[in-house]
């Protein structure tokens, strides 16, 4: 094993790794997308929450020993290995399908095995760390309780009662309680002893991770016509939702992330690991899940406006759809201003404005065929944008020649 030092960035086996998690977010919106009710969508957000769960615990360990080298390279293997299977598994996660295996037991084994290889390998990892090590102790027990958890779920007897509704609610609220005692249980033992090697590297693994999730968001624009002819409204939606995503990228990636990123370089210790835990590791789930309601929202929408035999062009995106398009993105900022107030202390009002105006445009878009609602959506996006940049250009471009400056890079002869 190699050991992580400061300015340390991402290696190409951990873009790698983040294959198995680009075919899960998939595989979620999928299965949102065949259940558009409120128990599809919790279901969905609960399954997302493990996975991004999963993910998170292996961004601390490649913070730690560098993943492309020694053991930790065939174990993430072993790993990918086995989330695939998790990601496979999905659909069954909560209903059994006839035949086979037991769906809901295989996944609840896997992301044990998964659990366990993270454990064991950083446990193994932090040698010579006996404050890493006590917190990697601690960390076995609401994980240890949340697997129980999920096996227990898995093993709820489909006759329990008369009605499968109640089997339902009792698997969904054990899955519920699992993920409340593994987040909750993380929060309770507190930052002291975690530790986090590069600020860099951090930073970095978390926006690809946002990369990722926009990228699930593309791929919905493209399966939510596949089959169908192309037309001028498929073209124009196209065009709006990747406007939508620019707009979401532009608002991570144009200063958030540069000045986030030298936030957590100046830090140290265990204030370090409780900002990269606080805002990243919980403040950035919503963030991915906004962007996955998001590409539901694509989904059906290029649904609409696609398919001429089951809705008309003039048919509005009423109920889950609909909340899914703009509740994504109301999600995503409001992951944004809880990232900033967290990693700076500061609330970005034009983001805090474009949230309430979602909330009353949501009445409007209802009303509105779906096309006109997705392109009111992207207006209100890139008007954020414009409105930032403008209003915050200077700092902004002080901000940007720095970065550019300390990568090599000159910025252009008028500053921008």
């Amino acid at each position: 094993m190699r050991a992580m030092t400061e300015g340390s960035t991402v290696t190409p086996l951990e873009l790698f790794f983040d294959l198995v998690f680009v075919y899960a977010l998939t595989q979620v919106t999928a299965l949102m997308a065949d259940d558009l009710t409120g128990r599809g969508l919790l279901r969905g957000l609960l399954l997302l929450a493990l996975l991004w769960w999963c993910w998170c615990c292996y961004a601390w360990l490649s913070n730690t020993v560098r993943a492309d080298e020694g053991l930790v390279r065939v174990v993430l293997f072993a790993v990918m290995a086995t989330m695939f299977v998790v990601a496979v598994t999905i659909p069954e996660a909560f209903d059994d399908l006839p035949g086979g295996l037991s769906g809901p037991v295989v996944f609840a084994a896997c992301y044990l095995v998964v659990r366990v290889l993270h454990l064991v390998l950083y446990f193994f990892a932090a040698r010579g760390d006996a404050g890493l090590r006590r917190q990697l102790l601690r960390a076995a027990l609401p994980m240890l309780a949340g697997a129980l958890l999920l096996f227990s779920a898995a093993l709820v007897p489909q006759r329990l009662t008369d009605s499968p509704q109640q089997v339902d609610t009792i698997r969904t609220a054990l899955w519920v309680l699992a993920l409340a005692v593994d987040y909750g249980g993380i929060m309770a033992i507190g930052a002291r002893g975690w530790r986090i090697f590069s600020a860099a590297h951090w930073t970095e693994r978390h926006g690809l991770i946002i990369i990722i999730a926009l990228g699930e968001s593309l791929v919905a624009i493209g399966v939510g016509v596949t089959a169908l002819p192309i037309s001028w409204p498929i073209i124009v939606a196209s065009v709006l939702a990747i406007a939508v995503t620019a707009a979401l990228w532009w608002a991570y990636f144009d200063v958030v992330s540069i000045a986030a990123e030298r936030v957590l370089h100046r830090a140290a210790g265990a204030a370090r690991a409780a900002l990269g835990r606080d805002s990243y590791t919980y403040l950035h789930l919503p963030m991915v899940a906004g962007i996955i309601l998001l590409a539901l929202g694509f989904k059906k929408v290029l649904a609409y406006v696609g398919d001429g035999t089951e809705h008309k062009l003039t048919d509005p995106l009423h109920g889950l759809g609909l909340l899914a398009l703009y509740g994504g993105v109301i999600l995503y900022l409001l992951g944004h201003i809880g990232f900033r107030l967290r990693n700076m202390g500061s609330v970005n009002w034009p983001r805090a404005t474009t949230v309430l105006l979602l909330v009353v445009l949501l009445p409007v878009a209802d009303r509105l065929p779906a096309l006109a609602a997705l392109g009111l959506l992207a207006a209100v996006c890139v008007g954020m944008v414009v409105a930032e940049v403008r209003l915050f250009g200077a700092a902004r471009r002080e901000l940007r020649d720095s970065f550019l400056a300390e990568h090599g890079a000159s910025p252009a002869p008028d500053g921008h």
